[in-house]
């Protein structure tokens, strides 16, 4: 597959920090390059996320969580987009560009960043999301406009939906139960994820990702055809 002389995009989309690099190089760098992905089918992600990001705004952070400085959410789905990264001293063509769930201004200036998520799945923990966050946090820190923000937190919202609540077949609604999961700032370690996701970017088309879904479909679907 040729190479083109730029990127089809060059903004990284904070998500690609966690789904992308670690499902399939390969479909990566098409994304980037090409502007080709496969199609998503997830009809009720945007309206369970506006719902959830709706339900808290305004919401003091001490009733999300008293780990939390206290403040008050006041932000929600805001673009943000940063400076060209800098990797290993030397400015780069790719910038963060995302859309964030909720932000909160702390009574002491600084800010928490609150990722919001409708799942049951065990791999909901700081430590998977923990580059996605910091991508975030990384373009309010270093905005390409505007006024710099300091994130002080970092945190996931977790929605678990397990009943249903209702009594009349026309009234029903879900029930979920609410965990918030603080995720702990590491600069470090997002310099040395985007400096491996660039590397891959920059690089020739890598190998397929040998459980993506995607690429293992297509090379069946080829063998089917010859």
């Amino acid at each position: 597959m040729k190479k083109p002389s730029v990127p089809a995009r060059e903004n990284i989309s904070p998500s690609d920090l966690t789904f992308g690099l670690s499902t399939c190089k390969r479909c990566l760098w098409i994304k980037y390059w090409h502007k080709v992905t496969m199609p998503g089918a997830f009809p009720l992600v945007g309206t369970f996320s506006s719902l959830q990001e709706k339900a808290f705004r305004g919401v003091s952070t001490q009733d999300i969580d008293p780990s939390l400085r206290p403040g008050r959410v006041t932000k929600l789905a805001e673009w943000v987009k940063s400076k060209p990264l800098v990797i290993n001293g030397e400015e780069s063509r790719w910038r963060i560009l995302g859309k964030y769930d909720l932000v909160a201004e702390n009574e002491d200036g600084t800010v928490a960043l609150i990722d919001c998520k409708v799942s049951d799945s065990a791999r909901d923990s700081g430590e998977f999301y923990s580059p996605q966050l910091e991508a975030y946090a990384y373009a309010m820190e270093i905005p390409a406009a505007g006024k710099a923000l300091q994130v002080a937190t970092m945190g996931l919202l977790v929605w678990n939906p397990n009943k249903v609540v209702g009594t009349s077949a026309l009234d029903y609604a879900f029930g979920v139960s609410q965990k918030y999961v603080p995720v702990p700032r590491d600069h470090e370690k997002f310099l040395h994820v985007i400096g491996d996701f660039i590397n891959v970017l920059e690089g020739p088309l890598p190998l397929p990702g040998p459980t993506c879904t995607t690429c293992n479909y297509l090379v069946e679907r080829l063998a089917l055809e010859d």
